[in-house]
């Protein structure tokens, strides 16, 4: 746990469930003692939950109120809140307790953030992953009440003796109730005898008693009385890598595949080929290497070169049409190599830092081993044929989606099956294909028990479907989900949609950001130019903490489908030769890549804390809609991103900014040092900034103090 002074103490209301999902009601700590006239009765709302002498409400955050974990990474701040109040005029406070997943239970103090409204919050983080829990504690501060009490109705020469012996009885109690160190027992002790001291003016007994070490020794160990407790919420922690992450997409078998002349017919490249790749995708700073799904590809329907419904003999399929008489989803295609190929890949990406993500499709060809071993598992239509996949207008007649509601249990074992073998070869990582047609309670047990053995693998959701699946994916377990960052492209559209995802729903739900992927190329990539393509990637890198890109993008392949957001010449149904080495030093191509700026993004990301994390994001006010500014802070670290979203034309506006957001007083002047450029100059609120294809789309700038 880390907080700013926390404490330990033994948890005076243990959890009965510590480590469960959801939330865990403590037993009515006063209903027993209730006089006859208020027990419960036959009036339904009696059934409600007692509110508590210190009622505690509203506590956030609180996932589906409770019924499911809120979630963080270690080492990530978020903010615990709550109202709190009582009855009258008497002072009353707050404390989160929270207890780590080794039972270790921390109070930490919460501030009063608006009195109007009794709004408390105090900022968390976790130091280890792990079932965490937490709950708010309402309590009554007669230590406060006095001291607000006393200090008006002695400078008003009001029962001043009463006031100064009823504060040193309470300091007493503070001694005798609450365990504290010596010091901080002789620091009361101290205080008691000056409230006391006859000998001295009411203004200076009562200076000893409201003392400003008085307040420190009480703060930090409080008198508390009327103590009530506040539901359970279950927290579950993760590492880093759930939350932060650069993502580099291949599909294997291009990875070296060439053309060969002499016989007219591709070569596919192989797990080995692929592996060659991995430095240079190292070197441009990713740290997750996904590929597209390695196992076998069927024959039947299989899709030719841009989704056609006729392939050649050397069209190589679309890797999604998975399963052959050589395999399942349990199987490497023979064309990329072995199991021995595939660790030997998983070796050399260790090796180069990289965590290595594998495309997890639940579906089948018709080809696949459980099309005959296990009809059942699929949808018979009327003529007896079995159903494949369609999303009117597309059809997939090379896939047949599976049918889980006809024999779960037999199909939930078979995926926990597949999922543990490549576990045990090395994949961390699974991106999960259309997760939305599969039942969401599927993944909620499947999720939860490779957990069990393996907390450390991290599900990615590829979900582009209505927000309420997309949430309740993310709240039954996948720890990142694919958004509509694609398709946001407004400076105003990408702010609105961003403060949704790093504010309301960050406690359930990680965004990563892709600006294409193999499925989709957006008309802005496709006729932005080589701006957008530098904009949209800089902004996914920035905005939230996971981003992907898909390979090629370094080349700005924007050339479209006719009628489709898909590249023309998909490599999801063909070989794509990239013939790197052209573009590498020496090569008749060279300085025509984004890899030189993609390289330095990703340098400027792992330089600066404050762009590894969601929720300390602040949008700052341009004149120019085209334009969005922000600031991510952590600590001492502060980040500001300009950026021009008209990839056509060069901008000029000024950008007006929230200082105190950026840890700065009102009026005070700053070096901007912009990362990309290396350009500084003096800045304060009020900036000009101009911006555009003549020069760069964005600033990144790193906030330095005089």
């Amino acid at each position: 746990m880390s907080r700013r002074s926390p404490g330990s103490m033994q948890d005076p209301h243990p959890d009965p469930a510590s480590c469960s999902v959801g939330v865990v009601t403590d037993p009515d700590p006063i209903a027993h003692r209730l006089p006859t006239t208020l027990a419960p009765s036959t009036d339904p709302r009696s059934t409600a939950s007692p509110i508590g002498r210190i009622p505690v409400r509203d506590v956030g955050p609180s996932v589906d109120g409770g019924e499911l974990p809120t979630k963080s990474v270690v080492g990530e701040e978020f903010s615990i809140t709550a109202t709190v109040f009582r009855e009258g005029h008497d002072a009353v406070n707050a404390t989160v307790v929270v207890t780590d997943p080794t039972g270790t239970v921390t109070p930490l103090p919460m501030h009063c953030t608006n009195p109007g409204l009794d709004l408390w919050e105090c900022t968390v983080s976790a130091d280890r992953a792990g079932f965490w829990t937490y709950r708010v504690e309402g309590w009554s501060d007669p230590y406060g009440t006095w001291a607000h009490d006393a200090v008006i109705k002695i400078a008003a020469d009001v029962d001043v003796d009463v006031m100064l012996e009823e504060g040193a009885r309470i300091l007493e109690r503070a001694i005798g109730e609450v365990q504290r160190p010596a010091a901080d027992r002789a620091t009361l002790t101290t205080a008691i005898a000056g409230l006391r001291d006859t000998k001295q003016p009411p203004a200076t007994r009562i200076a000893a008693g409201t003392d400003v070490g008085v307040a420190r020794v009480l703060a930090a160990a409080p008198l508390r009385d009327h103590v009530t407790a506040g539901a359970t919420y279950t927290w579950w922690v993760e590492r880093q890598r759930a939350l932060t992450g650069a993502w580099y997409e291949i599909f294997p078998r291009s990875e070296g595949a060439h053309f060969d002349d002499e016989t007219g017919e591709w070569v596919s490249g192989t797990l080995r080929t692929a592996a060659e790749r991995l430095p240079a995708i190292a070197d441009m700073g990713f740290d997750v290497v996904y590929l597209t799904p390695v196992h076998p590809i069927g024959t039947t329907n299989r899709k030719g070169p841009n989704n056609t419904l006729t392939a050649g003999p050397g069209d190589p399929g679309s890797p999604y049409g998975i399963g052959s008489p050589d395999g399942g989803h349990d199987a490497i295609h023979p064309d990329l190599g072995t199991f021995d190929d595939f660790d030997a890949f998983v070796a050399r990406a260790r090796e180069l830092d990289l965590e290595v993500a594998l495309d997890l499709a639940l579906q089948c060809s018709p080809d696949h081993p459980w099309v005959t071993e296990h009809p059942e598992w699929f949808t018979t239509r009327a003529d007896g044929t079995i159903a494949y996949a369609e999303n009117p207008p597309k059809k997939y007649q090379d896939i047949y989606p599976v049918n889980f509601d006809n024999d779960p249990a037999g199909i939930y074992a078979e995926v926990r099956r597949i999922v543990q073998v490549w576990i045990d070869h090395g994949v961390t990582i699974f991106r999960v294909d259309n997760p939305h047609t599969k039942p969401v309670e599927f993944w909620q047990w499947l999720i939860a028990d490779v957990a069990r053995s393996h907390p450390e693998i991290i599900w990615l959701a590829e979900a582009f479907t209505r927000p309420a699946m997309m949430a309740t994916l993310g709240k039954v377990g996948f720890q990142q989900s694919y958004t509509y960052y694609a398709w946001r492209n407004g400076a105003e559209e990408l702010q609105e949609y961003v403060e949704e995802l790093a504010f309301d729903s960050a406690a359930y739900m990680r965004p990563s950001f892709w600006p294409t992927t193999h499925d989709i190329l957006t008309p802005y990539m496709q006729y932005g130019g080589p701006t957008a393509w530098k904009l949209r990637a800089a902004l996914a890198a920035t905005l939230v903490p996971t981003y992907g890109i898909y390979a090629g993008y370094e080349l700005i392949e924007h050339v479209a489908r006719p009628g489709a957001e898909e590249q023309l010449d998909n490599e999801k149904y063909q070989y794509k030769d990239r013939e790197w080495s052209r573009y590498a030093e020496g090569g008749d191509r060279a300085g025509q890549s984004l890899a030189p700026f993609l390289k330095h993004v990703n340098e400027i990301r792992r330089a600066h804390p404050s762009l590894q994390w969601l929720r300390n994001i602040t949008f700052h006010r341009v004149d120019d809609p085209a334009m969005l500014a922000f600031s991510k802070r952590s600590g001492d670290d502060v980040i500001i991103v300009v950026a021009n979203t008209d990839p056509h034309s060069t901008r000029e506006s000024t950008v007006h900014l929230d200082l105190t957001a950026l840890g700065l007083q009102a009026e005070e002047a700053f070096t901007a040092h912009d990362l990309l450029t290396d350009a500084s100059w003096h800045w304060g609120a009020d900036n000009y900034v101009r911006l555009g294809p003549d020069a760069e789309p964005l600033h990144i700038i790193h906030v330095r103090r005089f």
